[in-house]
């Protein structure tokens, strides 16, 4: 399968905090969540992988080509949208879309003109006068109307209201069906990973904690409570354990292997319910590597 994004051993270092070496890569027509607290470096990575920034080692391919700043053509392949869009503040949205235009081949007016209508983007007006949601539409338009390959998303629904959000979602979801773009997404939305990603990837302090499907952490990790009157030890797959007199909350990566070693031990009144994405990402971000070590 095709790579839409190959990072090996990129490193970017600043005075106190270094990105990496991180190594991951992106299969074409996939969408994955990147996922870390504030100050884990995903802004960092996104810039890198933009080419906005020089990273200090490794490096970093877009459909086989380095972003290699003396050699701009894969940038063609990027749509970057981040919480940041610098526009020409005193012009209009139209007037901003059309000297972008002429820097993309694959532009499409027909894209604009759709999009402008979905979103109900108020292009007529200058740009220093639009909300935090229409500069949003506003930025959204300019990018997927260049057709890229590769979209990267840095928290670009942050602080917006639910209507304006779930338009984002419902255009992003009629993108993947078309299966042309591949989708490198970073929020503190949970709720929007959950519906979109098809990977997930963590990250803290600059580091990676785990790579996986989204399907497989939803299918495998579960809070199960039992009853037991003897010492049950350490449980393999367990993440989190409460116990008050006989009662016991666990939460496991592993729950078949959990309810299994349970079982073996006698326990009772075994129940086990699902968790969500947020509940699971909490769960690897606070333990680290502790947590990474006994999946």
């Amino acid at each position: 399968m095709e790579k839409a994004l190959v990072l090996t051993n990129s490193i970017k270092k600043y005075k106190d905090f270094q990105l990496g070496p991180i190594s991951f890569e992106l299969e074409s027509g996939i969408v994955c969540g990147y996922i870390g607290p504030n100050g884990a470096g995903k802004t960092t990575t996104m810039h890198c992988i933009a080419g906005l920034i020089k990273t200090n080692g490794g490096t970093i391919e877009i459909f086989g080509r380095k972003n290699d700043i003396n050699h701009p053509e894969w940038k063609y392949d990027i749509g970057y949208v981040g919480d940041y869009h610098p526009f020409y503040e005193n012009w209009t949205g139209t007037k901003n879309l059309k000297i972008i235009s002429k820097f993309f081949p694959s532009w499409s007016d027909h894209t604009v003109q759709e999009l402008a209508y979905r979103f109900n983007a108020q292009l007529d007006k200058p740009v220093k006068s639009l909300s935090t949601g229409n500069r949003l539409k506003l930025a959204l338009i300019s990018v997927l109307a260049r057709s890229p390959r590769l979209l990267l998303f840095d928290e670009p629904t942050a602080g917006l209201d639910p209507v304006v959000r779930a338009e984002v979602l419902d255009v992003l979801f009629e993108i993947l069906e078309k299966g042309d773009s591949s989708i490198f997404y970073s929020t503190h939305i949970l709720s929007d990973i959950s519906r979109l990603a098809d990977d997930l990837i963590f990250l803290k302090e600059g580091k990676l904690l785990l790579r996986t499907a989204k399907d497989d952490l939803t299918e495998s990790w579960r809070k199960i409570t039992f009853r037991s009157n003897r010492d049950v030890g350490m449980l393999e797959a367990t993440v989190k354990h409460r116990q008050e007199g006989n009662e016991h909350q666990i939460i496991s990566s592993n729950y078949q292997y959990t309810l299994n070693q349970l079982r073996s031990i006698g326990a009772e009144n075994i129940q086990e319910n699902r968790l969500t994405i947020e509940e699971i990402a909490v769960e690897i971000l606070k333990g680290g590597s502790n947590v990474i070590s006994s999946l």
